[in-house]
This record gives structure tokens, sequence and C-alpha cells, in this order.
């Protein structure tokens, strides 16, 4: 059995991030933070954009808890575990935190940062995309200064979790 290690978190790290895009997705607590509307609508056109990509090139929710035994699928879970726990570890209870910051960062990190699946075309719309506008919008053309605290937090956990999670054996 030989596993590509690099696509299986790859595919942990899509997963997870799928699954905080439908956490948040729909839902408006970030209005507290943002006043202009038009903000709030780039967030969710971003989100939605992350989320058509992320779903092309992952299975349904449903099949990875159908086919949790299988070794690959395992392993897949088994990562997106250690992403749950670190973060979850980092988190103080009812802490605050952003979560499309959070998994702007991690896909950032992983894919622009460690170039990882940088040769891989399934791959090729998280290695392209342009991060920085996301950025932008949630640091540098926020006027609300605990908002950007906020997301430079998040940030920070992307950086210990991604860089923790680099390092994760699966054995």
């Amino acid at each position: 059995m030989i596993l590509n290690l690099s696509k299986i978190k790859t595919q942990s790290l899509l997963l997870f991030c799928k699954d905080l895009i439908f956490s948040y997705k729909d839902q408006n607590d970030i209005e507290k933070y943002i006043i202009d509307k038009d903000v709030i609508e780039k967030f969710n056109n971003i989100g939605n954009d992350m989320l058509k990509q992320i779903s092309n090139v992952t299975y349904p929710q449903n099949y990875y808890l159908e086919n949790r035994k299988h070794y690959r699928i395992k392993a897949i879970l088994d990562g997106y575990n250690f992403i749950n726990n670190e973060i979850s570890k980092n988190l103080k209870q009812n802490e605050e935190f952003n979560p499309s910051m959070l998994y702007f960062s991690l896909l950032d990190l992983w894919f622009k940062e460690l170039n990882k699946e940088s040769r891989s075309k399934e791959y090729i719309y998280f290695i392209i995309y342009p991060y920085f506008h996301a950025y932008d919008k949630l640091l540098v053309e926020m006027k609300n200064k605990e908002f950007k605290k906020l997301n430079i937090q998040m940030i920070e956990l992307a950086e210990k979790v991604i860089y923790k999670f680099d390092k994760y054996s699966f054995i």
C-alpha cells in the first residue's frame, strides 16, 4: 500500500475547510464587526467560490463516513481530525474566531507558503488563487481594529496548525 501523503494531507485540509465554510455559510455573525454590506457580500462570494472549487476536488460529505474503513479515507479523516484537534487546542472555549480568515490562511499557507501540490493539476485553483485579495479585504481595508486583531490571530493560529500538520505522521 503506497499512499501519497501530500495528497492525503491536502484532501484532509480541503475537507476541513469545506466543513468550516458550511459551518458559517449564510450566517451574518460578521455583521457585528462590519457595517458595510458590500464587504459581507464579498466575503460570501469568496466563500462560495472556494466552496465550489473544494467541492470539485472532494467527495460529498457522506462518502467519507460511508468509506471510513478504507485505508486512504481513514488517513484523510485522521488528518482532518488532527487539524480539528489542533485548532480546538489553540482556541480558548467560547473564544471568537473568524472562520473566513482561518480557512484563507490555512489554504494560503499550505498551497503558497509551503508550495504543496504545486505540480498537481487538480489543485491548480488553490495554487493560483490570489489570496492577497482576501487579506486586503480582511486586514488592509478593514476599519474595525478589533476585527483586524481577530484576523491577525487567525493567521497566527493557521501558522501553528499548518506547520504542525506538515510534520504530522500518519504512523
